[in-house]
C-alpha cells in the first residue's frame, strides 16, 4: 500500500514541477571535455540576453544519445562537429557546405549553423619516445608496426568515419584493440598499458603526455569544425537568447580551445567558470606543454571539498528518489507478475524468461531507445529503464516464495472454503514474505548502483559526478560520486533488513 502511495506522490509533483516550469532553451553537451565547456558557454551567452532561462543537461552520452535527445525535442541545441554531422549523423562521404547540411537535415527537423571558428578534427598519437625510436611520424608509418598496441575510444570503434575506415584507407594491420574511454586513454598510455590512441587535435593532454600526434597523410579525416547542431525552430521559440547566441560565431579558435580544455582539466576549474571567464575576457594565456597535474588538488582536503560540496543535498535526494520511485513500481509490478508466474507455470516460464531477457539489454542501449520513445531525457526513461532493471530479482523472488509454500496448507484452507484471494493474501504471501522481501532488498541494491546511468541522460544524482570525473579523467572526483552510491547502498541494504524484521511477526521470526 505504501509503495502505491510513494509512487503516486511522486508522480504528481513531477507533474506539478513540469506544469509551472517556465520554457527554457536547453542546451545538451556529450560526455567529454570540450563539449561540456562549449555548452556552458552557449547557455550562458543565452542568460545575458534576458527572456526564456537556459538550462544545460550535461554529458549526454555519445552521439547516438545527444541526438536521440535532439530530434525528440528533449533539448534545442548542442555543439557538433561538421565532419561528425556529415560523416556519422548523415552517413555521406564528404563534408558539404553548410547549406547542403541544412538541406539534408531539414526533414529530421534540425538545422546546423553558427561556426565557433576552430576545427577539432580527429587523429592518432603515440608517446614521442615512441615515435623518435620507430621513426613514426604519419599514419601510413603505422603499417609496419603490427606490434604496437592499440587503445581506441568505443565511439571511434563504432564510427562511420572512425576506426573502420581508417584500417581500410591506411591498410593497418590490426584486427583487434582495446576499448577504452575517452578520458581514460591519457592514463592508459602513460602507465605503458596501449601504445596509440585516438585523440581530439583540440585536447589538453597532448603537451602533458609528451605525445606525437600522427600526420595524416592521406587526408582521411575531413575537418571537424566546431557548429552548433539545432532544432529548425528554435531561433523563434527563443529570439533574444539565439541572437545573443549567434554572436559567437568565430570567436573561438584552435588555441582558445585547447587553453580552456587545459583549465578544466589540468587546472580544475568548473565548466561554469571556464566559459565564464571566455566570455568575460579573462582567459589567460596557457602553456600547452606545461606539466601542471592535479597532484596537489588531489590532496584529502579537495576530496572532502568535493564529496560535500554545495551539489551534495541536490545529487543525494535526486539520487535516492530515482531509487524509491523506480523500486516502487518495480514492486507494483514485479511482485502480482511473480505471482502469476507461480500460479501459471506455462505463463511463468515466459514471464521468467522475458524479464531475465530485459535484465541483459545494455542500459545506455536502452536509454538511447527510451528517449525517442518517451520524447524525453532526465527522469522519465531513467525512471522507465531502473524499473526494468529491478524487475529481475523481484518477480523470480516472488515466484519462489510462492512455490515454496507447501501445498497441504493450502489444500487445508481450501476445505475451510477459503477463496482463492484469502489464501494468498492470509496464507501464500505472508509464508512468502522473507523471500520476497529479500528480492526487494537486492533490487533496491542493484538499482543504487545502476541509477549512476541516470547522469547520461540529464537526470541528475551522484552518477553525474562520475560522469564528470570520467569526462576530465579526475579520479578524486569519481571517488566523490562513486563513495556516496556505495554508502547509500549500504544504508539502503541494513534499512530493508531493519524493516524485514520488524514486520515479520514474532511468530515467523522464530
Amino acid at each position: 500500500m505504501w509503495q502505491s502511495f510513494f509512487f503516486l506522490v511522486c508522480f504528481a509533483y513531477v507533474g506539478i514541477v513540469s506544469a509551472v516550469e517556465a520554457p527554457a532553451l536547453k542546451v545538451g553537451s556529450k560526455r567529454f571535455t570540450e563539449s561540456y565547456v562549449l555548452a556552458e558557454i552557449i547557455r550562458q551567452q543565452a542568460d545575458t540576453a534576458g527572456g526564456a532561462p537556459a538550462q544545460h543537461q550535461q554529458g549526454l552520452g555519445n552521439t547516438a544519445i545527444v541526438l536521440a535527445a535532439l530530434r525528440a525535442g528533449a533539448i534545442d541545441v548542442y555543439p557538433e562537429y561538421t565532419g561528425t554531422i556529415a560523416r556519422e549523423i548523415l552517413k555521406l562521404d564528404a563534408v558539404p557546405p553548410l547549406d547542403e547540411l541544412n538541406a539534408k537535415l531539414a526533414p529530421m527537423g534540425l538545422a546546423v549553423s553558427v561556426r565557433l571558428g576552430f576545427n577539432n578534427t580527429y587523429a592518432l598519437a603515440i608517446p614521442t619516445r615512441v615515435a623518435e625510436a620507430r621513426h613514426i611520424a604519419t599514419l601510413t608509418d603505422l603499417k609496419a608496426q603490427a606490434n604496437l598496441r592499440l587503445g581506441l575510444s568505443q565511439e571511434f570503434i563504432g564510427r562511420a568515419d572512425g576506426w573502420a575506415g581508417l584500417k581500410a584507407a591506411y591498410d593497418l594491420p590490426w584486427t583487434s584493440m582495446r576499448g577504452l574511454d575517452h578520458g581514460l586513454a591519457y592514463d592508459a598510455i602513460a602507465q605503458g598499458e596501449v601504445d596509440v590512441i585516438d585523440i581530439y587535435s583540440t585536447d589538453a593532454k597532448i603537451g602533458k603526455y609528451q605525445l606525437t600526434v600522427l600526420v595524416d597523410d592521406k587526408k582521411y579525416f575531413p575537418r571537424y569544425d566546431a557548429v552548433l547542431l539545432h532544432k529548425i525552430d528554435v531561433g523563434t521559440r527563443f529570439p533574444k537568447a539565439w541572437a545573443a547566441i549567434t554572436s559567437l560565431a568565430g570567436r573561438i579558435d584552435d588555441n582558445a580551445m585547447q587553453r580552456m580544455n587545459a583549465a578544466a582539466e589540468l587546472d580544475n576549474q568548473s565548466f561554469d567558470a571556464v566559459a565564464r571567464d571566455f566570455l568575460s575576457g579573462n582567459q589567460a594565456p596557457r602553456n600547452a606543454n606545461d606539466s601542471t597535474s592535479r597532484s596537489t588538488a588531489s590532496s584529502p582536503k579537495r576530496f572532502w571539498a568535493i564529496l560535500f560540496g554545495a551539489d551534495f543535498m541536490r545529487l543525494a535526494a535526486e539520487h535516492l528518489g530515482l531509487v524509491l520511485l523506480s523500486l516502487a513500481a518495480s514492486v507494483l509490478i514485479g511482485v502480482p507478475m511473480g505471482v502469476a508466474a507461480a500460479r501459471r507455470p506455462r505463463l511463468g516460464a515466459w514471464i521468467l524468461g522475458g524479464t531475465g531477457v530485459l535484465q541483459t539489454v545494455p542500459s545506455l542501449a536502452l536509454l538511447a531507445i527510451l528517449i525517442p520513445l518517451t520524447g524525453h531525457i532526465g527522469l522519465l526513461p531513467a525512471f522507465i529503464a531502473l524499473s526494468v532493471y529491478a524487475l529481475l530479482p523481484i518477480v523470480r523472488n516472488t515466484h519462489s516464495g510462492m512455490t515454496q509454500v507447501p501445498a497441504g496448507i493450502k489444500q487445508a484452507a481450501e476445505s475451510l472454503a477459503m477463496t482463492p484471494p484469502m489464501i494468498l493474501r492470509l496464507i501464500e504471501l505472508p509464508l512468502a514474505r522473507a523471500t520476497i522481501m529479500a528480492g526487494i532488498k537486492t533490487s533496491a541494491v542493484i538499482t543504487v548502483g545502476t541509477a549512476t546511468i541516470a547522469a547520461f541522460i540529464g537526470a541528475g544524482g551522484f552518477g553525474e559526478r562520475i560522469v564528470t570525473g570520467l569526462a576530465l579523467n579526475d579520479n578524486v572526483t569519481l571517488l566523490a560520486g562513486a563513495i556516496p552510491v556505495a554508502v547509500l547502498a549500504l544504508l539502503i541494504e541494513h534499512g530493508f533488513g531493519f524493516f524485514e524484521r520488524r514486520l515479520t511477526p514474532p511468530a515467523l521470526r522464530r
